[in-house]
């Protein structure tokens, strides 16, 4: 809890507000009535607001008192991004993101997750990558997150069960081969062997 501030209740849940420093909703699109992911974040960012007007048909939003600065539009999100809605609902996503883009309205579609492990331009990025495993072949996963020009990380599957055992014992903790076989045999890293395992019954 940040000094000297007091709270006897805990922040509420916001919502589809972001609860960012620019107002921003979750706004259904064209198919969301049978598609949970047809829905598009729309950020109506003051430098694009008479964009945003001309967009959804309401240019008389530039000027009027109620809605052409930041301050005033505060108290009339819901009406403004209700508005908004209206319009992104006839398009699909990818509709409302062709369009917005072009006029720099920032906005981003709600992606399925076979949406994501389609989408070239995540793999061209290193966002998600293709890991090859041995047992389950390969698959997909998220990318390293920090992008270095100089130090490009590689993205690899976890470690098999017991995968690097021997080369710990041997390289880190100096165990000469045979000491290794005979751990191994003790049971202490590998369930015994058959034989050893009926001897000792």
């Amino acid at each position: 809890m940040a000094k000297g501030f007091r709270s006897a209740r805990p922040t509420p849940r916001a919502g589809n507000d972001s609860g960012g420093g620019q107002p921003a909703w979750l706004l259904k699109c064209k198919g969301w009535e049978t598609d949970p992911d047809a829905y598009i974040y729309f950020i109506t960012q003051a430098p694009v607001w008479e964009q945003i007007c001309d967009l959804i048909g309401k240019p008389e939003w530039k000027t009027h008192p109620d809605y052409a600065k930041p301050p005033a539009r505060l108290p009339r999100l819901k009406h403004i991004f209700a508005t908004i809605e209206e319009w992104t609902m006839t398009k699909t996503k990818f509709e409302v993101m062709e369009i917005c883009n072009k006029v720099d309205i920032p906005v981003g579609p709600i992606l399925s997750m076979k949406e994501i492990a389609e989408d070239q331009s995540l793999r061209d990025t290193g966002t998600v990558v293709e890991v090859d495993h041995p047992g389950r072949g390969k698959y997909l996963t998220v990318g390293n997150p920090v992008k270095l020009s100089d130090s490009i990380p590689e993205v690899k599957r976890s470690p098999l069960l017991g995968e690097h055992t021997e080369e710990i014992l041997k390289d880190v903790l100096g165990y000469s081969d045979s000491e290794v076989a005979e751990i191994k045999a003790s049971g202490a890293i590998t369930p015994p062997a058959e034989g050893a395992r009926a001897e000792a019954a």
